[in-house]
């Protein structure tokens, strides 16, 4: 089972949380602040491996957590 670190409550099961997608960086080539903007909310890579994500803390505090997380195995690893 997956266990979140939140900042304020602790560690918390992923059931107290709705995922609020990758956190990517967009590519360089991207300048425009509105693209840029696009670019992160909707393209988002799925890689296979540690992926920055944002968690919504909606059974707890209410607050946004950002996550590093190993996709193929599920664990926070930061």
């Amino acid at each position: 089972m997956l266990t979140i670190p939140c900042p304020i409550c602790g560690p918390r099961p992923v059931e107290e949380f709705r995922f609020g997608g990758e956190d990517p960086e967009p590519p360089a080539w991207v300048t425009d602040p509105d693209e840029r903007d696009v670019h992160r909310i909707w393209f988002y890579s799925n890689p296979a491996g540690v992926e920055t994500e944002r968690w919504f803390h909606s059974g707890g505090c209410h607050r946004w957590c950002t996550i590093r997380r190993d996709t193929t195995t599920d664990r926070v690893v930061g």
